[in-house]
C-alpha cells in the first residue's frame, strides 16, 4: 500500500484535519464578518494566526526540546539532573536507520509499496527462521520488510511499536507468529514427542497478539508459522512452501477441514524427497503427523478463532529452520520459496487491514453519503423552486406580451413582473433562500435575462403611453394663441411636463418619486382601463420603471427636438429667460456665415501657382479664419455674455453642465469660444488633408516641381504654410507682464525644480492643439517641443539639394547611365541625397501627428517618393540587364540542356557549379552584395528586401524565391565552397528480399537481413568511376539490378525514383523506398548531417534562373500619387 496515497485519503488523520480546516477557512471566509473581520486582509491574517497557533500547540514542546539542547550544547555546560536528556533507545535508533536506509535504497516514497511483516515469536524461534532479526530489529530484501515484534509473553517494546505506526500506514500488511510448539516429528536420537501447549498459553498468547494489534492501532492478518527444529538434518532437499490459507471468517470446522487436506498433496512431493535421499522426510513426517494427531495444531488454532477474540487468524505455515548461515550484509534477510505461499496471500480482500477503535473512515465516509443525500434533495428541491420561479416569469413576460390582451391584464402582469424583478434584485443583494440555492440558483440570470424583456415590454405600455400622453400636453401648449390667458396659467403645468418628457430622454436626471407622483397627477384617467385600477397600480408601475431607467440608459425615449425646442421656446419667452447655448451657438454662426467669403487653395498660396504641386476641391468656410473670428464671432460671442443674465437650468437649455456653471458669463463665454475653435480646428484639416499631389510623367517634371517647391519667392508651399502661421494663431494671447515677472520670479528661487523646456513659454492660443505641430515646424528658436528640431527651412535646403543633383543627372552627357548610377548606389547600401531627403520628409510627416498625415504625407513624402520613383525605374531596368548579361547568360550557357536542370543524360560540372552557388565567393552570391547590397539582404539563408530602401521597387517574386532556393541548397551542400556531402544510410528489410547492394561512388553497403547498421557516405567521392547503382536478390530469383546510373550526378539520379517520407521522430532522417519491377521495395533509411543533404539537390529539377530581378512595370504602378487614402504609402 502507497503510504502517500494512505496520507491522503479522507479517512486518515491528516484527510480528517484538512477537512476540518478546510471548514473553517470557509467559515471564516463567509461569516467572519460577524466576528470584525470585515476585510480580506483581515481574514487572511486570521487564518495565518490561528495556523501558527495549532503547530506551536502540536510542535511547541518539541522546538523547545530541540533549542534547549542546542543552547546547551553551545555553552558546553554539563546537563543536571533537571537538564538530563533521556538518551535514544536502541528501538528509536533503529526506525532513524530503517527510514534512512529505505529511504536511500527505495526513495521517500518507495517503502510505502513493500510488503511489511511482523514476527513474533520465542528469540529462539525467530533466529531459527529469520536469522538476527530480535537483534537487528528488521531486515529487508527486494520488495519485503521483516519486523520484530518481540516474544508474546514478555513486556512489548512501546516505543519500537509506536515508531511504526507512524511510520507506515499501516504500519505492517500481516503479523507472523513464530513458534516450534507444534513440532512433533520425531528426530533421528528422540522418539517421544513433546507435550502440547496448553490452553493458558494459547490464550496468553492470543492476549498478547491483541494487545499487539492495539499498539500497532490496526488489526492485520494473522499467519502461524510453525517450525520444526527436529527436521533440520534436510541439507540438499528443495525447498518449497508448505501451509494452508484460511478463508475470511473461518470457523474451526473449515480449518480442521483445510488442515486434513494438506496431507494428501504433501505425500506425492515428499516421496521423490525420500526416494533422492532418506534423510530428506519433513514432508512425509509432517503428512504423518497432520494424519493421525492433526488435533496437535488445530486445537490450539481454534482458540483463535473463538468469537470473543477472533483473532484475523489467515494461515498456518510449516518449515524447518533456516540454515545457520553467516550474513556478510547487516539488515539483510534471505528470501528463499519458503515464504512464497505466505507473501502471495498478503492484504487478502477478506482479511485486509483494520483500524482499531472509532471507524473514522467509515464515519467520513457514511457522513459525506449523507450529505451528498442531503445535498440531492436540496438540488431537487432547488430545481423545481427554481423552476416554478421562471415558469411564473415566463408566464408573466407571455401576458405582458399578448396584445390580444385587455390592457387592464397586461399591466397587471407588468406588475408582476416588477414584484419579481425587485423580488429577484433583493435577493441578488442580499442573498437567495436556502430551497433556491444548491448550486442551481438561477437568481441572478433570471434578473438579466428578464430586464431586457421587461424593458421590451414597458416600453409601449408605459415609456411610450406617458411620452404621448405629455407630448399631446406640450403640442396643446405650444399651440395656444399669442395672446391666450392659459399661456400664464399653464406655463408652470407645461416646465413640469417638459421636465417629465426630458426625464424619459436623459435617465441621468430621472427623479423617480417625483416623476412617479407628479405624472399620476397630471394623468389620473388612461383610456383602455378603469380608472381605480389605473390610480392603484399606476404608480408603482411608474416609480419601478422611473428607478430601473438610470441603470438602463438603453430605454430611454427618443427626444423629439422640435417639440422640446418649441416648448422650450415659449416657455423662455414666458418664463423671461434666455435660449440654448446650443441655439446661442448656431444663431451666431448663422449671422457670421454669410458675412465673409470661403477661403480656397488659391486664396491661401497668394500669387504663386500651387496647381503645379497639389490641388484640392475642399475650401475652408469663411466664418473659421482668423480676420472672421477678430472681427465678428469674437464680438458676437461677448455680445451673447452680456446680454445673459438669469440661469438656465437643464431642462430650459441642452447643455450637459450644471446651472450654477451656467450662470457664469465667463462660462458661456469660454463653452462658446470651445465649440467655435473645435469647428475650426476641423474645417482647416479636412480642408489641407484633402491636398492631392500632382504626378509627374518625367524626371524633369519632377526637377520642376521640386524647383518651384524649394524657391521660397515662388513656392506654393511656403504660401501655404505662411497661411497656415497665420491662420494657426487665431486666438492666441502672449502672457501678460504681471505673468511674466512672477514666472521670472519662480525661476530664480526655484533653479532646481525649473523645467529644461518650457512648454507654456510664448503665446498661447486654442487651436495650439491642432496647429502646434505646423507652428513648431515653422519656428526656428531654439528649445520648445521635440518636433521643433524638425524645420521648414532645413526640408527645403535638402530639397535643393536633391533637386542639383538631378539636374546634374539629366544634364549628364548619359542621362540614363547618371540615373542608373545614382540608383545603383543607393542599390550599394550607400546613402544619398535624394534618401536621405526622402527619410527626412518622412520624419516630418510622422512628426505632425496622425491628425495631419494626409496633410503631411501629400507635402513632405510625395514629392520625394515620385523623384525615387523616377530614378528607380531605368536603374531597375539596368539592373534587369546587368544580372542577365552577368549571370543569367553565362548559367545558361553553362547549365542549360544539363541534369539536374533539364532529364538528359549530360550533367553539370561540380566545380562550376559551386562557382556559382558559394556563399561567399560565387558569382551569384557577389552579384547580390556588390550590386543590390542596399536594397537586399541576408538573414540567414534567404533574402529578403529592404523596407527603407527598397520603396517603390518590386522584387520579381520568382527571383527571390530562387535566390532563396539557391542560397539554401549552397549552405547545404557546397558549405566549404565545393560540392561535398557527409551522409549514412542505413537498410532496412522487406517482404521477399534476401539481399540488397547499392554502390554510390565506388563505396559499397551490401545487406543480407543481418542487423542493419549505419553505413556513412561521401558524395561526389574520389573516385574514377563515379555513379550509383542498386540491386537486389529476391526470395524468388537471383540476383536482378535496379538502376545503374553513372556519373557524378548518379545518386542524385537514384534518389529521383525513390519514394521519399520524412522518418517519424527525427527531423535528420527520411525514409527512402524503391519499388521494384517484381513489386518487392527496397527500403532504407537516410540520415544527413546538415537539412536534407543530398535530397537538397532534387530541388533543381527542372530549375529555371530569372531573367529578371525587379518587376518593372508593376514599380512604376507601385506609388499612385493622386488617389491614394491620405497617411498610406505604396511599397
Amino acid at each position: 500500500m502507497n503510504a502517500t496515497d494512505s496520507i491522503l485519503r479522507l479517512g486518515s488523520r491528516f484527510g480528517v484535519l484538512m477537512l476540518i480546516a478546510g471548514a473553517i477557512l470557509w467559515g471564516i471566509y463567509h461569516y467572519g464578518d460577524k466576528i470584525g473581520l470585515n476585510t480580506l486582509q483581515a481574514k487572511l491574517y486570521f487564518c495565518l494566526g490561528l495556523g501558527i497557533l495549532i503547530l506551536l500547540f502540536r510542535y511547541g514542546g518539541r522546538i523547545v526540546q530541540f533549542i534547549l539542547g542546542r543552547h546547551l550544547k553551545g555553552q558546553g555546560a554539563p546537563l543536571t539532573s533537571g537538564q538530563h536528556l533521556k538518551p535514544a533507545s536502541q528501538s528509536h535508533r533503529a526506525v532513524i536507520e530503517m527510514r534512512q536506509t529505505l529511504r536511500r535504497q527505495y526513495g521517500r516514497f518507495g517503502a510505502g509499496k513493500m510488503n511489511i511483516l511482523m514476527l513474533t515469536g520465542s528469540v529462539a524461534d525467530v533466529e531459527r527462521l529469520a536469522p538476527g532479526l530480535s537483534s537487528q530489529y528488521w531486515q529487508e530484501n527486494g520488495d519485503t520488510l521483516l519486523l520484530w515484534g518481540g516474544e508474546p509473553q514478555s513486556a512489548s517494546d512501546n516505543d519500537w511499536l509506536f515508531a511504526l505506526r507512524k511510520r507506515f500506514c499501516p504500519p505492517v500488511n500481516g503479523l507472523v507468529w513464530v513458534t516450534s510448539a507444534f513440532d512433533h516429528l520425531p528426530a533421528a536420537n528422540q522418539h517421544v514427542s513433546p507435550a502440547l501447549l496448553s490452553m493458558e498459553d494459547i490464550d496468553n498468547i492470543a492476549h498478547d497478539l491483541a494487545e499487539r494489534f492495539s499498539l500497532l492501532g490496526w488489526a492485520v492478518p494473522l499467519y502461524v508459522w510453525s517450525l520444526h527444529p527436529q527436521a533440520d538434518d534436510q541439507a540438499g532437499r528443495i525447498v518449497q512452501s508448505v501451509g494452508s490459507l484460511f478463508p475470511p471468517d473461518c470457523q474451526s470446522s473449515q480449518m480442521r477441514q483445510l488442515l486434513s487436506a494438506l496431507p494428501s498433496r504433501l505425500l506425492e512431493t515428499g516421496v521423490q524427497q525420500v526416494t533422492g535421499n532418506p534423510q530428506h522426510h519433513f514432508l512425509l513426517g509432517l503428512a504423518d503427523q497432520l494424519t493421525r494427531q492433526p488435533e496437535r495444531i488445530s486445537v490450539p488454532l481454534s482458540t483463535f478463532l473463538e468469537p470473543h477474540r477472533a483473532l484475523p487468524l489467515a494461515g498456518v505455515v510449516f518449515s524447518p529452520s533456516s540454515p545457520q548461515a553467516s550474513h556478510s550484509l547487516k539488515h539483510h534477510w534471505r528470501h528463499d520459496k519458503r515464504w512464497d505461499v505466505l507473501l502471495e496471500s498478503l492484504r487478502p480482500s477478506g482479511l485486509k487491514a483494520r483500524k482499531i477503535g472509532f471507524p473514522w473512515r467509515r464515519a467520513v465516509s457514511a457522513s459525506t453519503a449523507a450529505l451528498m443525500l442531503l445535498w440531492a434533495a436540496s438540488m431537487t428541491v432547488s430545481f423545481i423552486a427554481n423552476r416554478e420561479l421562471v415558469a411564473i416569469a415566463q408566464e408573466q413576460v407571455r401576458l405582458a406580451s399578448a396584445e390580444k390582451q385587455p390592457l387592464a391584464v397586461r399591466l397587471h402582469a407588468l406588475s408582476a413582473l416588477q414584484k419579481t424583478l425587485s423580488q429577484l434584485e433583493y435577493r441578488s443583494q442580499h442573498g437567495a433562500p436556502w430551497y433556491l440555492r444548491a448550486g442551481l440558483s438561477q437568481n441572478d440570470d433570471l434578473l438579466a435575462a428578464l430586464f431586457p424583456r421587461y424593458g421590451e415590454r414597458v416600453q409601449p405600455l408605459l415609456r411610450d403611453a406617458a411620452a404621448h400622453h405629455l407630448e399631446e400636453q406640450l403640442t396643446a401648449f405650444v399651440q395656444l394663441p399669442p395672446d391666450s390667458p392659459l399661456r400664464e396659467k399653464m406655463t408652470k403645468t407645461a416646465y413640469g411636463q417638459l421636465k417629465q418628457y426630458l426625464m424619459l430622454t436623459r435617465p441621468e436626471k430621472m427623479d423617480a418619486a417625483w416623476f412617479a407622483t407628479t405624472l399620476m397627477q397630471d394623468w389620473p384617467q388612461r383610456s383602455g382601463i378603469a380608472d381605480a385600477v389605473w390610480q392603484g397600480s399606476g404608480p408603482s408601475l411608474l416609480a419601478f420603471y422611473a428607478a430601473s431607467l438610470a441603470s438602463h440608459p438603453q430605454w430611454r425615449l427618443p427626444v423629439d427636438d422640435g417639440l422640446v425646442s418649441q416648448v422650450r421656446t415659449r416657455l423662455i419667452r414666458q418664463m423671461g429667460q434666455r435660449n440654448s447655448e446650443s441655439t446661442l451657438y448656431q444663431k451666431m454662426l448663422a449671422q457670421v456665415a454669410n458675412q465673409y467669403a470661403d477661403m480656397r487653395l488659391a486664396d491661401m498660396t497668394a500669387d504663386t501657382d500651387a496647381s503645379r504641386l497639389f490641388s484640392t476641391d475642399e475650401v475652408v468656410p469663411g466664418m473659421f479664419t482668423r480676420q472672421a473670428w477678430e472681427q465678428a464671432v469674437q464680438p458676437a460671442i461677448e455680445k451673447v455674455v452680456a446680454e445673459r443674465r438669469d440661469e438656465m437650468d437643464w431642462v430650459l437649455s441642452d447643455t450637459k453642465q450644471t446651472a450654477a456653471q451656467s450662470t457664469s458669463p465667463e462660462a458661456l463665454r469660454a463653452r462658446l469660444a470651445e465649440r467655435y475653435f473645435a469647428d475650426f480646428s476641423g474645417a482647416w484639416l479636412d480642408f489641407l488633408n484633402s491636398l492631392r499631389w500632382q504626378r509627374a510623367a518625367t524626371l524633369s517634371d519632377a526637377i520642376d516641381q521640386l524647383t518651384l517647391m524649394a524657391d521660397v519667392r515662388q513656392s506654393p508651399l511656403v504660401a501655404l504654410m505662411n497661411t497656415l502661421s497665420v491662420q494657426g494663431r487665431t486666438g492666441q494671447t502672449g502672457e501678460a507682464i504681471a505673468d511674466s515677472l512672477v514666472k521670472s520670479a519662480r525661476q530664480l528661487f526655484n533653479r532646481d525644480n525649473s523645467p529644461v523646456i518650457d512648454q507654456r513659454s510664448g503665446a498661447r492660443g486654442p487651436v495650439d492643439a491642432t496647429f502646434g505641430p505646423v507652428l513648431a515646424l515653422l519656428d526656428n528658436r531654439d528649445g520648445g517641443t521635440p518636433t521643433s528640431r524638425l524645420s521648414l527651412q532645413t526640408f527645403l535646403t535638402r530639397v535643393t539639394q536633391v533637386r542639383l543633383r538631378l539636374q546634374q543627372v539629366t544634364n549628364a552627357t548619359d542621362p540614363q547611365a547618371m540615373t542608373r548610377l545614382l540608383a545603383q548606389t543607393v542599390f550599394q547600401g550607400k546613402a544619398v541625397d535624394l534618401t536621405e531627403t526622402r527619410d527626412y520628409g518622412s520624419l516630418v510627416a510622422a512628426g505632425l501627428g496622425q491628425e495631419w498625415s494626409g496633410f503631411g504625407q501629400t507635402l513632405f513624402v510625395r514629392p520625394m517618393e515620385q523623384a525615387w520613383q523616377q530614378v528607380l525605374t531605368p536603374a531597375a531596368e539596368s539592373l534587369n540587364a546587368q544580372w542577365r548579361s552577368a549571370v543569367v547568360e553565362d548559367w545558361n550557357s553553362a547549365f542549360g540542356g544539363r541534369y539536374p536542370f533539364k532529364n538528359t543524360s549530360s550533367e553539370v560540372s561540380l566545380p562550376l557549379l559551386a562557382k556559382y552557388l558559394d556563399s561567399e565567393t560565387g558569382r551569384i552570391a557577389r552579384f547580390l552584395q556588390t550590386r543590390l547590397n542596399g536594397v537586399l539582404h541576408k538573414e540567414g539563408s534567404r533574402w529578403m528586401a529592404d523596407s527603407i530602401n527598397a520603396q517603390g521597387l518590386t522584387f520579381n517574386p520568382a527571383f527571390l524565391q530562387a535566390m532563396n532556393t539557391l542560397s539554401h541548397l549552397s549552405d547545404v551542400a557546397f558549405a566549404n565552397g565545393e560540392a561535398g556531402l557527409h551522409f549514412a544510410l542505413r537498410p532496412g528489410t522487406a517482404d521477399g528480399v534476401m539481399q540488397t547492394e547499392l554502390v554510390i561512388d565506388s563505396q559499397k553497403l551490401v545487406y543480407m537481413n543481418q542487423m542493419p547498421v549505419w553505413r556513412r557516405f561521401s558524395w561526389p567521392a574520389d573516385t574514377e568511376a563515379p555513379g550509383a547503382s542498386l540491386s537486389w536478390v529476391s526470395t524468388r530469383t537471383g540476383t536482378r539490378q535496379y538502376g545503374d546510373f553513372p556519373g557524378a550526378w548518379g545518386w542524385i539520379r537514384l534518389l529521383d525514383k525513390a519514394v521519399v517520407s520524412a522518418y517519424p521522430g527525427t527531423s535528420s532522417s527520411w525514409s527512402l523506398s524503391w519499388k521494384a519491377p517484381d513489386g518487392l521495395l527496397l527500403n532504407y533509411t537516410l540520415r544527413t548531417e546538415a537539412g536534407e543533404g543530398p535530397l537538397a539537390l532534387l530541388a533543381l529539377r527542372n530549375f529555371t534562373l530569372p531573367e529578371t530581378i525587379f518587376s518593372v512595370r508593376a514599380s512604376a504602378e507601385r506609388v499612385p500619387l493622386t488617389d491614394d487614402i491620405p497617411g498610406e504609402e505604396g511599397y
